[in-house]
């Protein structure tokens, strides 16, 4: 047996709150860190798809219904957190996503609305919450989703990518901030991943889902999930503040190279 088998985990008995654990990255992550021996604090708010993951992974009270564009919701689920620990030591905010993919003339309110309240604003306020169970607790760590829509706008994205333009900003702004508390802070900005993320963006529509990946090797959840689980891995003094991640067939936003599909 290697002598990487023999050591525990770092992150063995470390308390991970995951927002949109439900499915996607929050659901692998869930998978990643319990496999780490981490205890899990998991919010959603699909709650029958949560408690399945917490089944999943043998932590059958880990799971909590949490919605981020709702402060009452995020006070009530850190108050659950609470009761269960006096630290949480990662803090993972996944909980996000795109809907629609209209240009600015044909926008409509209620998916601007969306992206900005789950993206941003839960962001902010999961993250107000949480921090003060983060407090006195060096080498913790608040990885935010981000994406690769955060660095290069495309058409039809233009909320989207401002919403996640904005999250770089608050993680390097949370970065200034809690400089010389040893809490860490990252981003971890992934480019083309085959998750729910299309079939949300086009209100369910499978088929139209299914081409943005046709004729590549996309990311997987699994992918970003180890990826976060190194991150939050590093020795204390190592912070990783900021990992763009891509399929090796995406070079670029714009830039994709699609295999043909056989007849």
């Amino acid at each position: 047996m290697g002598y990487a088998l023999l050591m525990t985990s770092s992150l063995s008995g470390k308390w991970v709150l995951i927002t949109g654990a439900s499915s996607g990255f929050g659901a692998a992550a869930a998978r990643a860190f319990a496999a780490e021996g981490a205890n899990l604090l998991l919010g959603a708010r699909r709650v029958d798809r949560l408690e399945k993951i917490a089944g999943e992974i043998r932590q059958p009270g880990a799971s909590r219904a949490l919605d981020v564009a709702s402060t009452a919701s995020v006070e009530k689920f850190v108050e659950w957190a609470r009761a269960k620990t006096a630290r949480v030591d990662v803090l993972i905010n996944n909980a996000g996503g795109a809907h629609g993919l209209d240009p600015v003339a044909s926008g409509r309110d209620e998916d601007w609305e969306t992206m900005f309240q789950t993206n941003v604003l839960g962001l902010l306020r999961v993250t107000r919450a949480v921090l003060p169970l983060m407090a006195n607790n060096p080498g913790s760590s608040i990885l935010n989703i981000g994406s690769i829509a955060g660095h290069t706008a495309y058409e039809g994205g233009a909320v989207y990518c401002a919403a996640k333009a904005a999250e770089r900003k608050i993680t390097q702004a949370l970065r200034l901030e809690l400089n010389g508390t040893g809490i860490r802070v990252g981003s971890l900005d992934p480019g083309l991943a085959e998750t729910e993320f299309s079939t949300v963006r086009f209100k369910g529509d499978e088929a139209r889902a299914r081409k943005v990946y046709q004729g590549i090797h996309p990311l997987t959840a699994e992918d970003i999930a180890e990826t976060l689980v190194w991150m939050a891995s590093r020795p204390p003094h190592v912070n990783i503040d900021e990992m763009l991640i891509k399929p090796t067939d995406q070079a670029a936003i714009h830039k994709v190279f699609r295999r043909p599909i056989p007849s």
